[in-house]
């Protein structure tokens, strides 16, 4: 396949280059895009130099476009793609519109059939949460999902991880810490903040989750709750998850579910202190899950803990997946 990466100078972009590499990827031919000042450097791939280009105003000449420079590009420019390559876009500018797929490979494969040559890449947050609550979903019927989330500076980009690497070094030397990228300084603290305030006190990245999940699960009975906070951390989002089931369901049974899963590794064993960590999941493509117990509140009710890397399953591995399913017929 001929690929175009949008965005290729940003974290998300260098990931993508890394994750086709690992991946063995067929790229027959391989363009990067990226803004007019990136224009003429280069990135490396497979030992080799490959230039960047500025965007034009045009349909790209590749067969698939990732694309990962933000919802306000990918609105004006999908559509020009999108009438000679698919498009699969990391940002939220498609991911609600009913007539695009939303997918997560390992639970909604199926639903890329019929795309118009548009498919979303869901949130961050949301790719790491139904990796573990959708097999359990299928097992156990989850009823309500309380989420509250740990997300790392990656999520906002690469200017949110040197924001945080560079406030550190200020707050050590005892120098006033400057932040731009986040509401406050990170280093040494938690924003309980990310995104836009809505209306009903919930901020956009916490109504995400609950949208998001609804759609790649194919349910929208399922009531979610999310706090989403910010902490200081590159690179992986971690989440504590508390779901109320329709059968009876119990540790022991999660954890076989949990065990078979595709794209999950079950890491939970308290008593020698191996549980999901942001320093075991960096740079892994499977999300960790562990701590899994009974819940306290809920008669059939699971908590469980979440981390997985925010550029790679979050986004960069999800979009590289989901190139892979263009390569085959999908089952229904």
């Amino acid at each position: 396949m001929r690929i175009g990466i949008v965005g290729a100078t940003g974290a998300v972009g260098k990931e993508l280059l890394s994750v086709l590499e690992k991946r063995n990827f067929p790229v027959s031919e391989l363009r990067l895009y990226a803004s007019a000042r990136s224009a003429g450097k280069s990135l490396k791939f497979r030992g080799k130099e490959v230039n960047i280009e500025a965007l034009p105003e045009t349909p790209l000449p590749v067969d698939v476009v990732l694309a990962s420079a933000g919802g306000a590009i990918s609105k004006q420019y999908a559509p020009i793609w999108a009438k000679q390559s698919v498009v699969i876009d990391n940002s939220s500018a498609f991911r609600y519109d009913p007539g695009v797929p939303l997918i997560v490979p390992e639970i909604n494969a199926h639903a890329i059939q019929g795309h118009k040559n548009i498919i979303a890449n869901p949130n961050c947050t949301t790719a790491i949460l139904v990796m573990a609550l959708y097999p359990l979903h299928k097992a156990f019927g989850a009823k309500r999902v309380i989420v509250s989330t740990y997300q790392s500076s990656s999520g906002a980009g690469a200017s949110g991880m040197e924001e945080l690497l560079h406030g550190t070094r200020q707050y050590l030397a005892g120098q006033p810490v400057e932040h731009k990228t986040f509401a406050y300084p990170l280093p040494f603290n938690v924003i309980p903040h990310i995104d836009a305030f809505q209306e009903n006190g919930y901020t956009k990245e916490e109504m995400k989750v609950l949208w998001e999940t609804q759609k790649i699960m194919g349910d929208t009975q399922i009531r979610v709750s999310c706090t989403a906070v910010r902490v200081p951390t590159l690179r992986v989002h971690s989440e504590a998850v508390t779901v109320e089931f329709e059968r009876p369901i119990s540790p022991e049974a999660a954890r076989e579910v949990l065990q078979g899963a595709p794209g999950v590794d079950l890491v939970d064993d308290p008593a020698n202190k191996r549980y999901p960590l942001p320093l075991t999941a960096t740079g892994k493509f499977n999300v960790e899950v562990g701590r899994i117990r009974k819940s306290l509140v809920f008669d059939n009710g699971l908590d469980f803990f979440v981390a997985g890397d925010q550029l790679l399953k979050g986004a960069a591995l999800n979009a590289v997946q989901i190139a892979e399913l263009l390569q085959k017929p999908v089952a229904g």
